[in-house]
């Protein structure tokens, strides 16, 4: 059957978008009632379950998936053909971006103003955390994960490569000595680490690329909380150069041995060409371009040679 209110079909993406009715109503303006109404409504009229109720909210169907893919691709025809915008207007709407904790907390938000002066008509969330949100799933818009996904209706790029070094403070140095081994750190000096049934990516395992079955003493599941265990003190850890070289109570200790990662941006076949997306990949490969050598300290050796 024909819908004939495009605003059941703007309820049922800001519903997917936000995976919940009341965020979606608080969104729109409207009552949750309001947008839960049209939802119904659109679903009564082409004869299928568009959502799922979960714990957290609301899941898109299988089915809903599917008209969720052509109605965003009207949607940006829709965008495409309005009358021009005024002089300096930009992308509007909100933009949620899943990063790592240390990536987001630590590197991404000091670039935040730069991006809101630039796009002052977009709504920016940066979900900082352990763990990732899918834009398969749709639950980001953009995510930056450590890892390239191998399966998903989405397309990856390579973001940074970033390196590790292992850490101390200059006070725990002071009291404890400088070590002369890497063996030494799981025995002679506390090694601070992640929680091994914690890990949320198996790219933060990077323990055995130093010392195969070198084992932390001192454990957490946040990078936040381990720099500033090594900050206060506590004992050695790796940290992203990120986050230790601009820490000048830190001494870095074996230099010469780095464990190399990278970042992946990653987003939705279906929406990639929204013009609020496009903004946040750009200001994302313009800032870890231009901070490339803070990201990893090897690409201004490599220059230098």
């Amino acid at each position: 059957m024909q819908v004939n209110d495009w605003n059941d079909y703007r309820a049922f993406i800001v519903v997917a978008q936000t995976g919940q009715i009341a965020r979606a109503a608080k969104k729109m303006g409207v009552d949750a009632t309001t947008v839960g109404r049209r939802i119904r409504r659109l679903e009564s009229q082409i004869g299928y379950t568009l959502f799922e109720q979960t714990r957290e909210g609301q899941a898109v169907t299988q089915a809903g998936e599917k008209l969720l893919n052509a109605i965003e691709v009207m949607a940006a025809a829709a965008d495409a053909v309005q009358p021009t915008a005024p002089r300096g207007s930009g992308p509007s709407g909100t933009l949620r971006i899943s990063v790592s904790e240390g990536f987001g907390s630590w590197f991404l938000t000091q670039h935040v103003p730069q991006f809101v002066e630039r796009y002052p008509e977009l709504q920016l969330e940066i979900v900082a955390s352990s763990g990732f949100l899918s834009p398969s799933k749709r639950e980001a818009d953009i995510a930056v994960v450590m890892s390239r996904p191998k399966a998903g209706h989405v397309i990856a790029q390579k973001l940074s490569s970033y390196q590790l070094r292992l850490y101390a403070s200059k006070s725990y140095l002071a009291r404890n000595g400088q070590p002369t081994r890497l063996k030494e750190l799981g025995n002679e000096y506390h090694l601070i680490g992640y929680i091994p049934d914690l890990v949320y990516a198996p790219e933060l395992n990077y323990l055995d690329d130093l010392v195969p079955g070198l084992t932390p003493d001192i454990r957490s599941s946040s990078i936040i909380a381990q720099h500033r265990l090594v900050a206060v003190g506590a004992g050695i850890g790796v940290l992203p150069c990120f986050i230790g070289d601009t820490d000048d109570t830190l001494t870095s200790i074996f230099p010469e041995s780095t464990i190399n990662r990278n970042f992946w941006l990653v987003t939705h076949k279906d929406n990639r060409s929204l013009e609020r997306i496009k903004a946040g990949k750009n200001w994302l490969m313009q800032i870890t371009r231009q901070n490339a050598e803070l990201l990893n300290p090897a690409v201004a050796t490599a220059s230098v040679a």
